[in-house]
Formats: C-alpha cells, structure tokens, sequence
C-alpha cells in the first residue's frame, strides 16, 4: 500500500501535537504541584507565627500581672509607712543607725571619711647603758591609742593599713607586733574616722595617752585628715 505524502505530514502534524499536549499537561501538574507546596509552606509559617504571638501575649499577661501584684504590695508598705506614728520612726531610725555602726565595729562594710592619723616611732635616743625593749613601741603603746579612739566615738580603726574589728587582738613579739595574728613594725600608723576634733582633742589632753607615750620616750605624729578610705576586714585579712 502506498503512503501518500501528505498522511505522512498529517501523521506528522499529529504526533507533534500530542507531544506538546502531553507536554502542557506535564508542566501544568508539575506547577501546581509547586504551588500546592508553597501554599502548604506558608501556611505553616503563618500558622507558627500565630502560635508564636499567641505564646508572646500570654507571657505579657502573666507579667502584666506580677507587675500589678508587685504595685499592690508597694501600695501596701506605703500606706503601712504613711501610718508610721513619729515615735516608731524614730525608733527604726536608731535601730538602723545601731546596725550601720555595729557593721563598722565588726569591720563588715567599708568606711570612709574624716578622720587622724597617729604615726608611733620608736624613740630617736637610747641613752647608753640603758634597755633598748624600754625605747621602742610596745602593743601597750599601740592598745592605748585604740583604746582611747574607741572610746571617742572613732568609726573604724585601723593599724598600717590593716582594719580591726570587734575581736581584733594585739600582741607584742620582739620589734614587732601581731595584730589578729599580722606581723607589723615600726612606725606603726594608726588610721581612725571620725570627728577630728574630737578624736585629736582626745588624746591630746593633758595628761592624756599623747602625753603618756612621750613621757615613755615614743615619738608621737598626729595629723587631721579630710579624707580616709578603710577596706573591710576580710578583704584585707584575705
């Protein structure tokens, strides 16, 4: 059978028309297959991000709630102060004082202010012949300037840098002496805050422990002082 040339262009035209819908077809599912997906994507993003705002605006809640709670008892303390009568304010007053200075006594807290300075050196002559250990600073010596501070309302103390406390000890071992157990020699400076006139008038009385310590040949430097710096106890103790 013979095949006429244009059954063969028809087959032709035919096969080159089927190709190309197969084609359309193929690229049609292939794209909304691709777009099913970013729709799919997208509506988990959003709905992540829904989650997302929900969980943010329930932690702002509760927060919002603290923050009325934690305003409510501040209202409380400050109506329970307003009916404070005056003697009560007096009294926590002094009771607030009273830790504040027993917290410098113990050495807890640091300290600062207005103050003198005692230098103690030992005597500048021996006279011949005679007991060196009578010319040279003993913890007598030292214990007495303490002693004498204290008593006048000094803040805090401290000898060569070093603060006392409460339970602070000082004890003479040949030239030198040991305070809580720290070897310190001469000059030994004495370091108190306080009101300078007071702790300066107090050991400058006569017959006062200045006259005392000169009288046993020790040689005795007072300075007022604008400004001192004392550390705590334990940050100098280590």
């Amino acid at each position: 059978m013979k095949v006429r040339g244009k059954h063969v262009i028809l087959s032709f035209v035919l096969f080159v028309s089927g190709f190309i819908i197969a084609l359309s077809y193929q690229i049609t599912y292939e794209r909304q297959a691709s777009t099913g997906q970013e729709v799919e994507t997208q509506w988990r993003y959003e709905d992540d991000l829904r989650e997302q705002i929900v969980e943010t605006e329930t932690s702002n809640y509760e927060l919002q709630q603290e923050i009325l709670e934690l305003q409510a008892e501040v209202r409380e303390l400050e109506e329970e102060f307003a009916n404070l009568s005056v003697e009560e304010e007096v009294r926590n007053k002094n009771l607030i004082d009273d830790i504040e200075r027993l917290r410098k006594i113990a050495g807890t807290v640091p300290v600062n202010g207005p103050g003198i300075e005692i230098s103690l050196e030992d005597a500048e002559y021996m006279p011949t012949g005679t007991n060196p250990n009578d010319y040279i600073v003993h913890e007598a010596h030292v214990q007495q300037v303490i002693d004498e501070l204290l008593v006048s309302q000094a803040e805090a103390v401290a000898i060569n840098g070093y603060r006392l406390t409460n339970q602070s000890f000082i004890k003479c071992v040949g030239p030198v002496i040991l305070v809580d157990g720290q070897a310190s020699a001469a000059p030994f400076t004495i370091t108190a805050i306080g009101d300078p006139e007071t702790l300066l008038a107090s050991l400058d009385i006569l017959g006062g422990v200045k006259d005392q310590l000169v009288n046993e040949g020790i040689t005795v430097r007072i300075q007022k002082k604008n400004q001192i710096e004392l550390s705590p106890y334990l940050s100098e103790s280590g």
